[in-house]
């Protein structure tokens, strides 16, 4: 860890259950977290600065009947922060796999319509083969517009999140009644 700040992140909940998925049938410690619940945490989590550590402080107004919920509490959200921080990693690999196919793609119509715009180019055909050759070149160079957003922006917030997750899969978790 670093020599961040630990900032908390604190939840009042009625009972354990409300934190976690009702319809996942995983036993306890693989459960996924409430989507509410999830982007609670989460939308606390990306209100600080990036290099931030975080403390999730669980407040119970009913205690289980069995056991101490802190362990199992603990683990399920690593668990579950853990898969997230995959998942995340998985969608940025797969997101520039498309870039890389997007870009070879765009650079292919790009060159074909320059190819083909200098071909126009060549013959003196008055103002509809200027307007040909003008959406040709204009047209290949929209056609890189999707592999430029990727490469220089899209990547972006996955990273983000995807580093956010692994803070939260790691953070410190307390269970108070």
């Amino acid at each position: 860890m670093s020599n961040a700040a630990v900032h908390l992140i604190e939840i009042r909940i009625r009972e354990l259950t409300q934190l976690f998925n009702s319809m996942d049938p995983a036993p306890f410690h693989h459960k996924d977290l409430d989507p509410d619940a999830e982007e609670f945490i989460v939308g606390w989590a990306l209100e600080h600065p990036r290099d931030a550590e975080f403390e999730i402080v669980i407040h119970l107004e009913m205690r289980p009947a069995e056991g101490d919920p802190g362990e199992l509490t603990r683990e399920a959200i690593h668990n579950y922060f853990a898969y997230r921080a995959e998942q995340a990693q998985r969608e940025f690999r797969l997101l520039m796999q498309r870039g890389r196919t997007s870009l070879l793609i765009g650079l292919a119509f790009l060159a074909s319509c320059l190819l083909l715009a200098d071909a126009l180019a060549k013959n003196d055909g008055g103002t509809f083969v200027s307007i040909m050759r003008e959406s040709l070149t204009i047209g290949g160079w929209v056609a890189m517009w999707r592999p430029l957003q990727i490469f220089l922006y899209d990547w972006w917030p996955l990273r983000r999140r995807r580093h956010i997750y692994e803070k939260l899969g790691r953070a410190k978790v307390r269970v108070l009644s």
